[in-house]
């Protein structure tokens, strides 16, 4: 039995069921055997695999957002450069590449913080950025003032509670013992929601008491935001907790520690948090969208007229992968919010 499902089932003995989202706060970041602190899981040889690792393309179009965003800011000598959930830290070296050809200012102006709990992937990060960067547990020990912060894949992996409505009540998922099993269970519980019999739906406290701490930074200082994931524009119920082993599924209940749990993000949650903070937030979009009006097509066609035949069928690949209506281009979507009166960072509209 692995040390972590045998603490869990410990706790669960001495206490009674636990709630989903301490369930997924012990599988992912447990000190010494949650699933982020026990090495790296990105890439072929991990579980999964993230834009950043894709095409360096991504990375690179982010940069040019960013400098967009900062022109907008007025271009202050000196800004937070934030990263929520970094991985190995592909994104923000591709970022700041690309953003330091586009505007040099923005290379010297930038300072580089990373919020991420995992020792293992702060040395992966470390080496992928270079000295001069600030790792902070948790948003809230990023220094005030001016920034730019972006969030790939990072609101994805924060706990979640579910609630399920049974013959006209609702009822909240937690995780028991029976015959020395890990089993989902459920205990009712008043939430004061509509629904219908069968209705799942999700609540993520902390993921929405993070945007609200993102927006509230945005009104309090010049600044802008883009965050991007898997998930829905617009609330809807649905069970969309899953984990991931080797590029597969399995059982969320299926050796704790050892799977990346992750559920879709509510951007119509995420949105309204950052709203109510002060921020200006925009209509949300496609990752396929985003990256279209970005320029992704035409920065793939410059790497393929240096590549030979090979490498091209690589690059059409990774657009594919993406962009592609059909994968990561739909599935992901993309939110930005800005300081109130901030000119708009393309290619978003105002609200």
């Amino acid at each position: 039995m692995l040390p972590l499902e045998r603490h869990i089932r410990e706790m669960i003995a001495a206490e009674g069921p636990i709630r989903m989202d301490r369930y997924m706060g012990l599988c992912l970041g447990h000190p010494e055997h949650g699933y982020y602190m026990q090495g790296d899981p990105f890439g072929a040889e991990g579980d999964f695999i993230t834009a950043p690792e894709v095409s360096q393309a991504f990375g690179e179009l982010i940069g040019i957002w960013c400098v967009a965003a900062w022109q907008a800011m007025g271009v202050p000598d000196s800004f937070s450069l934030v990263e929520l959930g970094p991985g190995r830290g592909t994104l923000m070296s591709d970022l700041l590449r690309a953003a330091g050809k586009a505007a040099p200012g923005f290379f010297r102006a930038a300072q580089v913080n990373f919020v991420e709990t995992s020792p293992a992937l702060r040395t992966c990060q470390a080496k992928a950025v270079g000295t001069g960067v600030s790792w902070h547990d948790a948003l809230a020990t990023v220094p005030h003032g001016p920034m730019i912060l972006v969030a790939n894949e990072f609101f994805d992996a924060i706990p979640i509670r579910q609630f399920e409505k049974r013959d006209g009540r609702w009822h909240e998922r937690v995780i028991g013992l029976r015959d020395d099993r890990l089993v989902l269970g459920l205990v009712e519980a008043d939430i004061g929601s509509e629904g219908r019999d069968g209705d799942i739906i999700e609540f993520a406290p902390e993921r929405n008491a993070i945007a609200g701490a993102i927006g509230e930074r945005l009104a309090a200082a010049p600044g802008a935001a883009l965050i991007i994931d898997y998930g829905h524009l617009d609330s809807a119920p649905g069970d969309t907790l899953q984990a991931i082993r080797a590029h597969g599924f399995v059982s969320i209940l299926d050796g704790p520690g050892r799977a990346d749990l992750t559920s879709h993000v509510d951007f119509e949650a995420l949105s309204r948090e950052m709203a109510k903070a002060g921020a200006t937030v925009y209509p949300g979009l496609t990752q396929r969208a985003f990256l279209l009006a970005m320029g992704l097509e035409q920065r793939m066609a410059m790497l393929a007229a240096r590549a030979d035949p090979a490498m091209q069928a690589i690059l059409e690949r990774q657009t594919s992968r993406l962009a592609g209506a059909d994968q990561m281009g739909n599935l992901f979507k993309v939110v930005s919010a800005t300081s109130p009166g901030l000119a708009t960072p393309y290619p978003f509209g105002r609200r």
